[in-house]
């Protein structure tokens, strides 16, 4: 049988990876694809996003192609995390065209594509390409994330990860490894900054790496997919600073926090009151679903930091409580603090 094509998408916390693969998956042009999500936490918001996409046949359970890995920094797990589940899906490459991973901000490519000259994969997978998404927006503030304590918050938490690598580090390992650059959150700037950035990125890549602007992951699949770069073969010319890597203690104050509620809430209070959450509290990220009044449609709200997205991905199921269910991740958070201040916003109102 075929080796099944696999593109890793990298990049930093908050950078778009998600919104970029959901936007594939829903304009897929008849491609079977499974995905491959590194989430952190355990209520696994980015992986029900996805499978909000419905890409699976009305017959098919969503499980069996969107995958979620959420038990740490997928390079620093390969062995107990990932080698398993790409076993599992490798039976399945008959019903498959291609196969998308989304890594973890913290994630570095190249130990993950290493892992696909393992015998156990090289066999039945190859890796077409490695996608690095890029927040403008970031970059145009000098900044390689949108937001560093954000950073900072997942790489504490995350107790398997065995790599303490300085941002700058990460980021040159992520532009080292792309076979394309996705310049995200252009539409934050003026277009002479955007440009400003993409020749100081263009410097930073490899000769013959092509950086493409992209709003709300809105990208043809034609381009994401197809690069045949078979990466696996070729790491010597994808320099990397951690090809070895040391321990580092881990700070356990920084843990995610799951409020589910049932009670719906009106989108722009809810935003002034998490925002506010964040002034209060050592929050560094929130995502989540939220119940709207008289609202058929599930709301996603996404923060990093002060900065909230929200839109209506999809309709509430017959069978589906109409929950309001976040994820707040930061340092010291308590449940019942994080929930109480929120509900007490809306109730004084």
């Amino acid at each position: 049988m075929h080796k099944i094509p696999v593109t890793v998408v990298t990049g930093f916390l908050g950078a778009g990876k998600t919104t970029l693969v959901r936007h594939l998956l829903q304009n897929n042009q008849g491609r079977r694809i499974a995905v491959l999500v590194n989430e952190f936490g355990e209520m696994g918001i980015d992986g029900e996003l996805l499978r909000s996409c419905r890409v699976c046949d009305d017959d098919e359970d969503p499980n069996n192609n969107i995958l979620e890995l959420a038990n740490g920094c997928l390079c620093c797990t390969v062995q107990e995390e990932f080698l398993p589940t790409m076993q599992e899906l490798l039976k399945r490459r008959d019903r498959l065209d291609c196969i998308l991973i989304e890594t973890s901000g913290l994630a570095l490519p190249k130990p993950l594509v290493q892992a696909f000259r393992w015998p156990e994969i090289r066999t039945g997978a190859t890796v077409d390409g490695v996608v690095t998404v890029v927040d403008c927006e970031a970059l145009a503030n000098g900044q390689f994330v949108g937001d560093l304590d954000a950073l900072e918050a997942q790489r504490q938490a995350d107790d398997s990860l065995e790599h303490e690598t300085p941002i700058e580090e990460l980021f040159e390992d992520q532009l080292a490894c792309a076979d394309m650059v996705l310049l995200t959150k252009v539409d934050r700037v003026d277009l002479a900054t955007q440009k400003k950035v993409q020749q100081w990125l263009q410097k930073e890549l490899p000769t013959g790496v092509k950086i493409v602007p992209c709003k709300q992951g809105e990208i043809s699949p034609d381009l994401l997919l197809g690069f045949n770069a078979a990466v696996e073969d070729n790491l010597d010319s994808r320099p990397s600073h951690h090809d070895t890597e040391e321990d580092h203690e881990h700070d356990e104050d920084i843990t995610s926090v799951h409020v589910v509620l049932d009670q719906a809430f009106d989108p722009a209070e809810l935003v002034n009151r998490l925002q506010s959450l964040v002034q209060q509290y050592e929050i560094y990220r929130i995502k989540g679903f939220v119940a709207v009044p008289n609202k058929a449609m599930r709301l996603v709200v996404q923060g990093v930091g002060n900065r909230f997205d929200t839109f209506y991905d999809r309709p509430w199921q017959p069978d589906e409580p109409r929950q309001t269910r976040l994820v707040f991740i930061g340092r010291s958070l308590n449940l019942k603090q994080v929930s109480a201040s929120i509900q007490e916003e809306i109730h004084s109102r």
